[in-house]
């Protein structure tokens, strides 16, 4: 079957945007030009620009995508009803989709500065979207008294950054395993709501 002009076009859009993702990722968005983006996709600069008007709005579409298909697969989660069981659902849910996406994470978070306001506000609303899967955990947590929080958003933002974090150290291959790793996380946010899972591996200093 023929491909359509429409087609081409969103093949092309998509090559683009991974191209950028991973020299964002390597190099850093402020240090890549468009010129660049372009080469790596063998494309013409005036090319480039028929898909993507900006290197901003490139950066823009890579963290709005990242986000909207984190939304669709937190939402198609199977989180328990039962608030301890969900805490532990949506940790393992957080950890196992941020490993498995390490340049997409490293993106969304580290270049979060260098968006303009309108996209900025665009990026945190999704953000916050996907934070309030968490906040509605705690707060039922809170609610049956099987939580020991006092502050539901700021608990849900720690408990985020801490998850989120792994991106930054984790490497397959290394001394504990993904699954090793998602047990300790379990523990780790579990604690923070002052309850507590028993340890699977030992904690060690991670090197």
């Amino acid at each position: 079957m023929a491909r359509t002009a429409g087609s081409i076009g969103t093949e092309t859009a998509k090559r683009v945007l991974k191209e950028a993702l991973s020299l964002f990722a390597h190099h850093g968005y402020a240090a890549v030009s468009t010129r660049q983006i372009a080469a790596a996709c063998g494309l013409q600069v005036g090319a480039l620009y028929n898909h993507f008007p900006t290197k901003q709005a490139i950066l823009h579409a890579l963290m709005a995508t990242h986000l909207r298909e984190l939304l669709e697969a937190v939402s198609n989660a199977r989180l328990s009803n039962e608030p301890s069981a969900a805490l532990e659902d949506f940790t393992r849910f957080h950890i196992r989709y941020h490993i498995g996406k390490p340049e997409e994470v490293f993106i969304a978070y580290m270049e979060l500065r260098n968006l303009e306001p309108e996209p900025y506000a665009e990026v945190m609303k999704l953000r916050q979207e996907y934070e309030r899967t968490l906040r509605g955990i705690l707060r039922e947590g809170q609610a049956r008294d099987v939580f020991q929080i006092e502050d539901v958003p700021v608990t849900a933002m720690s408990i985020i950054s801490m998850m989120t974090g792994v991106n930054t150290w984790f490497r397959y291959g290394g001394r504990l395993s993904a699954t090793e790793i998602e047990e300790i996380y379990v523990n780790l946010v579990l604690s923070v709501v002052g309850l507590r899972k028993p340890a699977t591996v030992q904690l060690e200093e991670i090197a």
